[in-house]
């Protein structure tokens, strides 16, 4: 793989929702847009994560009988009991080693920009991350990378994310026939077998965004006062304008999925049909709305008036 810009870019600023926080293009003040990977949850059929995180709960809950101890002394009806039950269960999970794959997945993210960039790993890597790379540089020697986590802004769903890679590809497409361009990819380090629509809107989210430098509009969100300045400030039209950049040549129909497994020292491609997955993300957008619709249950309006009660019979 060539590689050709990899400046890591700055954190975007974020509310408390972890939201990310954008001037608008058509100027105003900063405002949040729904992550776009939580967008596209709406989607995706939680069954299979909810009974994991159970069994991850229970797995932690017998590691550390001692939460239990601590458990029978909340009340749940209580908001404050809910709170700290939600953290009981988070760090029941923690114990489980349920973030164990996602720390791994972004080490391995980590390393293969060392791979992008030519650069030897680093010091005190291990033999199974050496062979896991390895098969990553392998498998993606044919793409040339154009950019590296980049924001993208939609607008169009109020949605915005950070792409893994841009790449650059010419050669055999999805029918055999050649094809050639940019297309979004995204590196996956667990299994590809599940979520396949959810990638497939994710890129096709990516691929219909805008580049938006957020950098032009800098804050430290450390500094709380700076920081709630920062948010009211109106930006004019035309400097908003220009911290947005369309994505030339960026295909709309195909995305490129880098499937390398933690530790299996395999490295597969995968082409996702961006139109499909566009598709998708339009029901999504429909699906929000209609979460808000108001009115779907009504209270109960009873015909008995004052004076037919007064004339009812009193209770024995």
């Amino acid at each position: 793989m060539q590689i050709i810009d990899l400046t890591p870019p700055p954190t975007i600023p974020r509310d408390g929702w972890d939201r990310p926080l954008v001037v608008p293009k058509q100027g105003g003040r900063p405002g949040a847009l729904t992550r776009a990977t939580t967008f596209i949850d709406c989607i995706e059929d939680k069954s299979a994560l909810s009974d994991w995180k159970s069994r991850n709960t229970l797995i932690g809950a017998a590691k550390r009988p001692d939460l239990l101890d601590v458990v029978r002394q909340l009340d749940p009806q209580d908001p404050g009991g809910k709170r700290r039950l939600n953290q009981l269960a988070e760090q029941a999970q923690e114990i489980a080693g349920a973030n164990v794959k996602r720390e791994k997945g972004t080490h391995l993210h980590t390393l293969s920009e060392y791979v992008d960039r030519g650069e030897p790993l680093p010091a005190g890597t291990s033999v199974q991350d050496q062979l896991d790379m390895a098969a990553y540089l392998t498998e993606t020697s044919a793409f040339t990378v154009r950019a590296v986590e980049r924001f993208v802004a939609v607008s169009e769903l109020r949605t915005g994310g950070t792409f893994d890679r841009l790449l650059e590809y010419s050669g055999p497409g999805p029918d055999g026939e050649h094809i050639e361009g940019l297309f979004i990819g995204d590196l996956k380090t667990g299994t590809v077998e599940y979520s396949r629509l959810k990638m497939a809107m994710q890129l096709a989210v990516y691929s219909r965004g805008e580049f938006y430098d957020y950098t032009r509009f800098p804050v430290d969100p450390a500094d709380r006062k700076a920081f709630a300045a920062w948010k009211k400030r109106e930006v004019p039209a035309a400097e908003a304008a220009e911290a947005y950049a369309p994505l030339h040549g960026v295909s709309q129909k195909w995305g490129v999925i880098i499937n390398l497994p933690a530790g299996s020292g395999e490295c597969t491609l995968h082409w996702v049909d961006l139109e499909i997955g566009w598709a998708a993300a339009r029901l999504a957008l429909e699906v929000r709305a209609t979460r808000s619709v108001k009115g779907a249950m009504l209270p109960w309006v009873s015909g008995v008036t004052e004076s037919k009660a007064a004339q009812l019979p009193a209770a024995c």
